[in-house]
Parts: C-alpha cells; structure tokens; sequence
C-alpha cells in the first residue's frame, strides 16, 4: 500500500514537473558520464533529478549563492550513482549543505583512550550518517573535467555505504551478489594500492583512496563513472563488482566522439 502511494506520489511530482529543458539541456551536456547514456538511460536520469530536487534541500552556507543551475549539477552528480537501484537509496535525510570554499565542520569525537577531541580539519565535502551531505563549491564546480575526482559522486557513495551502518566500504548488497566475491576483490586491490601508495609508486588511482576500506570504495565509485576504463585495467574484479552493485557498465558505453568539456 505505501509503495503503491509513494509511487503515485512520485508519478504526480514528474506530470508537474517545471523542469526548464534549456537549463537541463545546458546542464547534463557538461558531464561525460551523462553523454555516455542512452536517451532512454538520460530520460530515467532527468526523472530521478527531478524527484531529488523535490526531496532533498540543497541550501547554501558561509555566503554562497546558490543558482538553479548549480543546484541541478548537484542533483545530476547525485543521482547517477542510483540509476539502476531508485531514489529510495537516499531515503532517511534531507539536506545539502555547499560552503564556498573547504570548511571545517569543528565536531567533537571520542579518541582510542576516551578522550573527547575537536576535529578541526578542513573537507571538501562530508557525509553524515543519517544526516546531511556537506559539499565544496570550489571542489564541485569543475566536476565537469571528467578526470576521475568527483567529490559529489564520492559523498553520495558514502551514503550508500552508509545504508547498514557507518561506512566501512562494504554497502549492503543485492540479491544474488556474493559477500565473498566482493570482500576478496576489494581486499586485493585495496592491499596492492596501499602498497604501491606505501613505495612510492604510481598509479591511475587516486592514492587517497588507501587512506582505509570506506574511501577506497568512495574513490573507485568516482573513478567507474568518471573513468570506466582505467577501474577496469587496474582492478577488473572490483570493476565487475561495482558494476554489479550500481547495475551499471559505464565501461560499456561509448563516450561520444564530439564531446567537449564544457565548464560549469
């Protein structure tokens, strides 16, 4: 009964859509990851967005000016990741919240000895278990490079991740997936990363993403949808994995040859 009320709840919202087809066509065009999709695919996409713009709050803090447009790349960054698995994974919170520039969230926590300390790091964007995404502008705005580093694909993977707890790389799964085949793939490629991060050398991958379980998996969901192709030379098993996972193959499809970046 509920699902059957929330689904033409959603129905009604997308019949009275007032979404502005220049800003969208203006929008998704910027995005290699969009450009892959089929027009079915950018079709289903449009509809997502449009309903997590009904949802969800994307405000601004620390004196940003927030537009429809930047709102928009927010929101198509966001629900790319949910595709294939539906709004209903980022059902539980609300809010956005985009700072200008990296900021420092000043949180308290309890140390290995009890001890209650002060975080007074700076982020560039933070996911908060059952509470808001918080997100850089200066780190958002040029997502559109396509270069792998996405810092909105990489706090909404965190919520994803977060969907059975805190995050510690390893989301719930889906029927028919293999608990095993996903810890033996992630354990592998995330041992060889931190080993080539460890010597020195190099790697396609973000190094970042050594820095535990939890950011591996937000840095290879970056790269899958930026960047198919390097995921799947350098670790083809969670490549298959992630596809598995997001029910995506971005690998599979062909970047239009046409395609320009184009900035925010």
């Amino acid at each position: 009964m509920f699902a059957a009320l929330r689904s033409w709840r959603r129905d009604r919202i997308l019949r009275r859509s007032q979404l502005d087809p220049e800003l969208w066509d203006r929008v998704w065009t910027r995005f290699g990851f969009v450009q892959r999709l089929t027009l079915e695919e950018r079709g289903r996409l449009r509809d997502l967005v449009i309903l997590f713009l009904h949802e969800k709050q994307i405000s601004a803090a620390g004196g940003l000016e927030l537009t429809d447009e930047m709102r928009l790349g927010i929101a198509i960054q966001a629900c790319i990741l949910i595709l294939g698995l539906g709004l209903d994974s980022y059902a539980g919170w609300v809010e956005i919240i985009v700072y200008p520039d990296e900021f420092v969230p000043r949180h308290e926590f309890r140390n290995e000895h009890g001890l209650i300390e002060t975080d007074d790091s700076s982020y560039s964007g933070q996911a908060w278990l059952q509470g808001p995404v918080i997100l850089s502008w200066a780190d958002v705005e040029y997502a559109w490079v396509g270069d792998g580093a996405n810092v909105v694909i990489h706090e909404f993977a965190h919520k994803l991740d977060m969907l059975n707890g805190d995050a510690n790389g390893f989301p719930p799964l889906h029927s028919g997936m293999s608990r095993e085949d996903w810890s033996k793939a992630f354990r592998e490629a995330y041992d060889d990363l931190s080993g080539r991060v460890d010597r020195g050398q190099p790697s396609e991958i973000d190094p970042y993403a050594a820095e535990s379980p939890a950011e591996f998996f937000a840095v290879l969901s970056e790269a899958f949808f930026e960047t198919p192709e390097l995921v799947k030379e350098a670790y083809a098993a969670v490549y298959q994995q992630l596809a598995l996972f997001y029910r995506q193959d971005p690998a599979g499809r062909e970047l239009p040859r046409d395609f320009r970046l184009r900035s925010m």
